[in-house]
């Protein structure tokens, strides 16, 4: 993308490869194979995930040949780590070129409510923390890019930047925020970027002899932005935060929300049996309302899950919902109570019988589940035929022969919730 914008193209040093650890297992060997300059050239590798700060944690190792760069990962791969305050596992990894250079600068683009707010300091690195008094900031109008900013005020910005190096630098920050603008990211850092002598067949390339070389990037795009991003972005995943795993329940609903136009969400916040209260909410704000309602009364602790159903799914759609909801609620009974919210405001559009009757068939699915567990069942609903689809969840109840207690209109939709927290309180053995 970056060549859409400028004749100045990265240097051919910038060849990063991800690994983790089944390219350490079962395919090291056809990585140098089909990577033959790894076995020539001296290496860098570090984590490739979301957190900042690796050399300072000792996690990057330079100047490595292929086979120290292969007992340094698998000292470290798939083992814990301290990052900050928040624990997690190293499990990707990214080798690249060593690059000998004589400067290191720091870059960073942001994008604000009223400007694009441009980061730049010729003291980067590892230490540019320390050396944040060096920092200029640049802001940019909505609207405009730096090549509209003044010759003073860029000079001043550019500052510190050796003059043989002045074109060259200008040339990358200028067009990295044409590309930041295009492709619509919320923010990209370099720390360090530096510039070296292009090779001879990349001169065309290069600005007076010199091209980029990013040693360190992280960046953030507008995932809202995928809709018209599709062809720019190509396959692009969006990994969680460093420590933040998704269990298997967690990924199926997530699968299950990309393959259709409503809209499923699911996050696990305590397993059974500390997590006592499950909910199925309809409806984004409502699933907020029923979450800060349980806290609210001092009950967070046992709350299970946070998620919301809304976008008018079908029955199948809420069905394979709701049975991955009680697979995590049903697991570890134990002699005290548990509850189960169905609940939400009163439907626009959503066909709450359509919708009942996916939860209905998961109910049927976990009858034996349920009672182990001491399973009390609120409701509370309204919206488009919402009475026929309340009648279904007390014939579900008799059925099933489980406690079901079924609200309309009538009632607010969080007045289940301290029923269900009485019940949760009754039930608790100490």
């Amino acid at each position: 993308h970056v060549k859409k914008f400028s004749k100045l193209s990265f240097s051919s040093k910038v060849n990063p490869i991800l690994i983790n650890k089944e390219t350490l297992t079962v395919g090291w060997a056809k990585l140098k194979q089909d990577q033959p300059w790894l076995l020539r050239e001296k290496l860098v590798v570090k984590p490739d995930m979301l957190f900042g700060k690796r050399g300072k944690y000792g996690l990057v190792k330079v100047n490595a040949t292929i086979e120290e760069v292969k007992q340094f990962v698998a000292e470290r791969i798939d083992k814990p780590v301290k990052i900050g305050d928040v624990e997690g596992i190293l499990t990707h990894w990214i080798i690249e070129p060593f690059v000998i250079h004589e400067a290191e600068f720091y870059f960073s683009i942001e994008s604000l409510r009223e400007h694009t707010l441009v980061r730049f300091s010729p003291k980067g690195g590892i230490d540019v923390e320390e050396n944040w008094d060096a920092i200029r900031n640049l802001e940019v109008p909505v609207g405009e890019n730096i090549a509209q900013q003044s010759k003073d005020v860029l000079d001043s910005f550019l500052n510190g930047v050796p003059s043989h190096l002045y074109n060259a630098t200008m040339a990358y920050i200028t067009t990295m925020f044409d590309l930041f603008e295009a492709l619509d990211f919320v923010s990209i850092e370099t720390n360090p970027f530096t510039l070296i002598k292009a090779e001879e067949s990349e001169t065309e390339n290069s600005v007076d002899g010199w091209q980029p070389v990013p040693l360190d990037m992280c960046a953030e795009v507008d995932d809202t932005a995928l809709f018209k991003q599709v062809r720019n972005w190509g396959d692009m995943s969006f990994p969680d935060a460093f420590g933040n795993y998704k269990t298997d329940e967690e990924k199926h609903v997530e699968e299950l929300d990309a393959k259709t136009g409503a809209s499923l969400k699911f996050t696990l916040l305590r397993p059974a049996p500390q997590g006592r209260i499950w909910t199925l909410v309809a409806g984004g704000g409502a699933s907020v309302i029923f979450a800060d309602t349980v806290v609210d009364l001092h009950q967070s602790g046992y709350l299970g899950n946070y998620g919301e159903y809304s976008g008018g799914p079908n029955a199948e759609q809420t069905y394979e919902y709701a049975k991955t909801v009680l697979q995590v609620a049903t697991q570890f009974p134990d002699k005290q109570g548990r509850v189960l919210l169905i609940g939400g405001g009163i439907a626009n559009f959503t066909d709450v019988a359509k919708t009942f009757k996916g939860i209905v068939h998961a109910l049927k699915e976990f009858k034996e589940q349920l009672l182990a567990c001491n399973f009390r069942i609120y409701v509370r609903r309204a919206g488009p035929n919402y009475k026929k689809g309340l009648e279904l969840m007390k014939l579900v109840g008799k059925e099933l022969k489980l406690p079901v207690y079924v609200y309309g209109p009538e009632h607010t939709m969080t007045e289940i919730i301290p029923m269900a927290i009485d019940y949760i309180k009754e039930t608790t053995v100490e």
